[in-house]
């Protein structure tokens, strides 16, 4: 394999173009159960309508663990609209439309959202009074069995080249309320200073499902103390202190 062709690199693993294939390789120390629970979620999602690259094959390379699977030839979300801002209004609707078919979808085999939230919530710096209030909330929910992302942004939508719209990163997929995964796409988009477009995507995401943006609120105080847990430094104190509010109503 040829590795000079570098597609990302991020703090714990580097990712390659190699001919029509993607190889994902993780550090050495990175978890081995972590990589093929990744493989595993993308396989699984694999067997729905969505169109998402196929794995090829889980492997080791020079000793590292390594995700190998279908290059899609085409531009990213985030991408185009950095290329073109003026067309933000449509690109976020196009964003809401793939969100909802992901939300359309079931996996039955995929980790349950709420048992995960529930151990993120029990492992955070919160304190004993605020981590009940969290539990107590989370476990109020309705119990759906939808698709959700867990991490869906403008940089994990591929639009291929014929125009057909990719999904990538599956690493944190789950079954759930599709509410948690709007609301960690709206907290996602608060931390990289997107205000506006967070506020824009919310209000367009609850008209188009006939949502109330209150539901999505709610979940606002347990998306963000689940995600404090691996959040970056520097966004774990603006986490923390949303995960800290009961109510955004």
């Amino acid at each position: 394999m040829k590795f000079n062709n570098v597609i990302a690199e991020r703090s714990n693993k580097m990712i390659y173009r190699d001919g029509d294939k993607l190889v994902k390789v993780f550090d050495e120390g990175y978890s081995k159960s972590e990589v093929l629970n990744e493989a595993l979620n993308q396989a699984r999602v694999e067997e729905t309508e969505l169109n998402i690259p196929k794995i090829l094959e889980v492997t080791k390379i020079d000793g590292k663990w390594a995700i190998i699977s279908e290059f899609i030839e085409g531009k990213t979300l985030a991408q185009l609209a950095q290329e073109n801002p003026d067309k933000w209004d449509e690109y976020i609707d196009l964003f809401i439309d793939i969100q909802m078919s992901i939300h359309a979808q079931k996996a039955p085999l995929l980790s349950r959202l709420k048992d995960k939230m529930n151990r993120k919530i029990s492992a955070t710096e919160l304190s004993a009074t605020t981590r009940y209030e969290l539990h107590t909330r989370l476990e109020s929910m309705p119990k759906h069995y939808k698709v959700c992302h867990g991490d869906f942004r403008p940089s994990n939508v591929i639009i291929a080249n014929d125009g057909t719209p990719y999904i990538i990163d599956w690493s944190h997929a789950t079954q759930g309320n599709a509410s948690a995964d709007v609301a960690r796409t709206y907290l996602m988009f608060c931390l990289k200073d997107n205000q506006e477009i967070a506020d824009k995507y919310l209000k367009r995401y609850c008209e188009k499902t006939d949502t109330a943006i209150q539901y999505v609120q709610k979940w606002f105080p347990i998306v963000a103390a689940s995600q404090s847990v691996k959040g970056h430094p520097e966004e774990r104190e603006l986490l923390l202190k949303w995960a800290d509010v009961v109510d955004y109503e």
